[in-house]
């Protein structure tokens, strides 16, 4: 520990005296033959060993047929009130049959607009995905912008985090459904235009994600940077580091790690919070689509709401994996 925070105690030393240095014209070097791009590029790849390959792919694999098998077995052993719980297969159909519904519609819509007309039919199940995708989009970045620096402000102060510190606590186990009355009756009131940018459905069901996602990213960016090393602090002090100075060079840096940790939490939280919303208040979106299944109560309701469960887990483990992707390349940027 204490020789990574002299090696940072060294660059920072080296950025403050960089304009003190006298110039020094770069010697010419010998020009190279340049590799070829298609080489270079095979060279880089790193091929996993078969050990490595079978430990990556071989335990994920046999816990998801294990799953799928005892789903396979047990899942007509459970009767509800539309009949014996579907097994993977009935699931699989249901699912084939909402993609050839949303290639249906999708053709219909297109003949709609070429006879010169507006397609006003109802949005498939393809629709309502990229529907709670945007939604939760918008209320994490919300989230995130209104997060990141009331937590760098709280994790620099102590008494910022003092005074934040009570009202995060009994802010934070309040319950999307609590909020959304409140959210759903101060937008209906803000936005009173016939035909406003976004429309009230969309604002409410954001604002209530970002509502209920921004406490942890808030709470992990404040631990982070009240956790950064305080002798890199005190370098930032004896070489009078500008406000703005500190905070790009020895804050952020080193409070990154925990800053996407609050976010992958943020947006896990942001995404099932979404689900409850839109199901409670009717508004566009996966959601819903759970909701009207569950209303319809057809021989085919119960394995179509199954298919909109494994989406949703789905595409959650993927919003998972791209935030740890893009947590990986922030920390590659900066050398961490």
């Amino acid at each position: 520990m204490k020789t990574a925070t002299a090696l940072k105690i060294v660059e920072l030393e080296d950025d403050a005296m960089i304009d003190e240095a006298p110039s020094v014209a770069p010697k010419e070097e010998p020009t190279k033959a340049a590799p070829n791009w298609v080489q270079a590029r095979l060279g880089a790849i790193k091929l996993p060993s078969a050990k490595e390959a079978f430990d990556g792919l071989c335990p994920p694999a046999v816990g998801i047929l294990t799953f799928v098998g005892l789903w396979a077995v047990l899942a007509p052993q459970v009767q509800t009130s539309l009949g014996a719980l579907p097994g993977p297969g009935e699931v699989w159909t249901q699912f084939v049959a909402l993609m050839g519904e949303h290639a249906d519609a999708r053709r219909e819509a297109a003949l709609v607009v070429a006879a010169g007309g507006a397609w006003s039919g109802a949005p498939t199940f393809v629709d309502q995905i990229f529907t709670s995708l945007k939604t939760v989009a918008l209320g994490f970045i919300l989230a995130t912008l209104i997060a990141v620096p009331l937590g760098l402000v709280a994790g620099m102060s102590k008494r910022v985090n003092a005074a934040l510190n009570p009202l995060i606590q009994v802010m934070r186990p309040i319950s999307p459904l609590a909020w959304l009355p409140i959210v759903t009756m101060v937008v209906s009131a803000s936005i009173t235009s016939a035909d406003p940018l976004l429309a009230k459905s969309f604002v409410i069901s954001a604002i209530t994600v970002m509502l209920c996602s921004l406490w942890q990213t808030l709470i992990n960016t404040a631990v982070g940077v009240a956790s950064i090393d305080k002798d890199l602090l005190n370098v930032g002090k004896v070489l009078r580091l500008s406000w703005f100075s500190k905070l790009t060079k020895l804050v952020l840096p080193s409070a990154m790690p925990f800053i996407f940790t609050g976010m992958r939490l943020s947006l896990g939280v942001g995404w099932m919070v979404l689900i409850a919303a839109e199901m409670l208040s009717q508004n566009p979106g996966l959601g819903k689509f759970v909701w009207d299944e569950f209303q319809n109560s057809n021989d085919r309701s119960l394995a179509r709401i199954m298919v909109a469960v494994v989406v949703i887990g789905l595409i959650g483990f993927a919003l998972d994996r791209v935030m740890g992707m893009a947590q990986a390349m922030v920390a590659k940027r900066m050398g961490r």
